[in-house]
């Protein structure tokens, strides 16, 4: 195959091992299954909330995680959405969608369960201008994120989690088909969530 063409599919097959990644991890057929709805907020890098912490422009990131823990590994797909995400912007609105396969490091400490995690998938950007006409910018990005956090039980089924993680593309962010140079989209995400556990 030539090389070119190798470069072109690169992209895909590393989406393709993010969301196979989950799959992958040994031991995750035994471990107990769970669905985690979240909601958070994206900080940092480019997104429209430049800090953690001290920032006015937090807008709402939702979705939700299916996975499984064992007692020291686990996996997750995760999936997650946020509006306004290059932040409050006259005359314009932008979203972003992250699908992200993660793999994760788990050990248990009783009712406490830390963890850290490390994925591959699709992170989505969406731009719409409103002036002088509606012009529209749709980015499909491969990238990865990084993260950990901690799982704390409640009761058999249920526990609460938070976690912060890091999500960074690996192809460079564009703008209505305009090359923004070396810049490749880049932020953090500060979420909490409901454990629900099968």
């Amino acid at each position: 195959m030539p090389k070119h063409v190798m470069i072109r599919q690169l992209p895909r097959t590393i989406a393709v091992l993010g969301l196979l990644l989950p799959l992958l991890v040994p031991g995750a057929g035994y471990a107990q299954g769970f669905v985690s709805p979240l909601i958070g907020y994206d900080f940092g890098g480019d997104s429209g909330c430049p800090a953690i912490t001290g920032c006015e422009d937090k807008n709402l990131n939702i979705g939700v995680a299916v996975g499984s823990l064992g007692n020291v590994l686990g996996s997750e797909l995760e999936f997650a959405y946020a509006r306004d995400f290059f932040g409050d912007i006259p005359n314009a609105s932008s979203s972003v969608l992250t699908l992200m396969g993660n793999v994760m490091l788990a050990p248990r400490f009783g009712v406490a369960q830390p963890y850290a995690l490390i994925g591959l998938g699709l992170i989505r950007t969406h731009v719409e201008f409103s002036i002088p006409s509606v012009l529209e910018s749709d980015n499909n990005h491969f990238g990865w994120d990084v993260g950990g956090g901690l799982i704390i039980d409640l009761g058999r089924r249920v526990g609460v989690r938070g976690d912060l993680r890091h999500f960074h593309a690996f192809q460079d962010l564009n703008l209505l088909g305009i090359s923004l140079g070396d810049t490749k989209l880049d932020f953090g995400r500060a979420a909490a969530g409901l454990v629900l556990r099968f």
